[in-house]
């Protein structure tokens, strides 16, 4: 029998119970859930459904103090992460972070090296690494069909004009660029790594002193371009990937579908084995030239995403000694090009 690794999470809302739990429940033999703290357990009835035999508590002590936990994940607002992962790390507990991990990267090189004075390990949550539209265009990008990469344009779009309308005040933690750019900036840095230079165009749609709403950044590899854009009024949404190479390009209008299901209550496991999984009307085309200038569009059968892939990574990294999915160094970077994008904002 595998060695368990026990988890306890610190936050009972929309993270902890549609992007965690589901994927935790889903890898009984190697992962359990044991406490989950909510500091209202008693105030107000959850609108979340309980998980059988999970301990709920709205003692934070005791989910620290106990000995048989040996991860907390903190899905707690970005204000409280600073305070919380100091009690979490100073309590001998190894620390999953939701995003966006801190306010600024000075406060995760304190938390960091925290981490390493305890000998413990501090990482962030980056579940998006596991989406099919982005596994996918690697796969594409992979095959070599597309020739030497020329550019990546990567959406992110809604049209929920109502979210900056609603928001009368600029407040970092609530920009687009801190909540939503955080995963693509991820993905950009993991598959492509620390860029030469990038260019930021950032905006609040709605006037100065209103919600950051837009954003688009370039980053810049030699001859390569990758675009991270992002919108709250995009009526009609833009591909979620464009890819294009000096020999052809790729198009993959549809996003991920992990999180479409899990709004709609279509959980991962055993008798959903289509959960998250593209239909053939949203695969993604590829249109490209052969040696012999041959032209060929197909359709390209997507990668199955699954977030709890980081869970695996997880476990492998606690359990295994395997080093962590999501490095320092990243998150670091992440941090400071997301306060760069936002440095104008008022």
């Amino acid at each position: 029998m595998m060695e368990q690794l026990v988890l306890g999470y610190l936050g009972n809302g929309k993270s902890t119970n549609r992007y965690h739990l589901p994927f935790v429940l889903n890898r009984p033999e190697i992962i359990r859930v044991k406490t989950i703290y909510d500091r209202s357990l008693r105030k107000r009835q959850s609108p979340w459904e309980a998980v059988p035999g999970v301990h709920y508590t709205d003692d934070l002590s005791e989910m620290l103090q106990d000995s048989e936990i040996d991860v907390i994940v903190c899905t707690t607002p970005v204000q409280s992460h600073l305070s919380l992962v100091r009690e979490i790390l100073l309590a001998g507990k190894h620390c999953l972070l939701e995003k966006p991990f801190a306010m600024t990267a000075a406060e995760a090189r304190e938390l960091f090296a925290l981490a390493k004075e305890k000998n413990l390990l501090l990482e962030g949550y980056q579940n998006r690494r596991f989406d099919s539209d982005f596994l996918t265009v690697q796969q594409v990008i992979e095959s070599g069909r597309l020739g030497d990469l020329l550019e990546v344009e990567m959406h992110f779009d809604y049209y929920r004009p109502y979210v900056p309308e609603g928001i009368t005040q600029y407040r970092r933690e609530e920009s687009y660029v801190y909540n939503h750019a955080c995963h693509t900036v991820d993905q950009v840095l993991s598959y492509f790594g620390n860029p030469d230079s990038i260019h930021y165009d950032v905006r609040q749609l709605l006037g100065s002193g209103r919600m950051n709403d837009y954003f688009d950044m370039d980053f810049h590899y030699g001859r390569l371009k990758v675009s991270v854009k992002s919108s709250y009024f995009r009526i009609k949404t833009r591909p979620s990937f464009v890819v294009y190479g000096t020999r052809g390009m790729f198009i993959k209008q549809d996003k991920d579908q992990q999180e479409n299901d899990l709004k709609k209550g279509y959980l991962p496991g055993p008798d959903h084995q289509d959960f998250g999984v593209d239909t053939p009307e949203q695969y993604g085309t590829l249109t490209y030239c052969d040696e012999a200038s041959g032209f060929h569009e197909e359709k390209v059968v997507s990668a199955v995403g699954d977030y709890a892939r980081f869970y695996d990574a997880l476990y492998a990294s606690v359990v295994q000694g395997q080093p962590p999915l999501v490095t320092e160094a990243q998150t670091l970077k992440q941090l400071e090009i997301l306060e760069q994008a936002v440095a104008g904002l008022v």
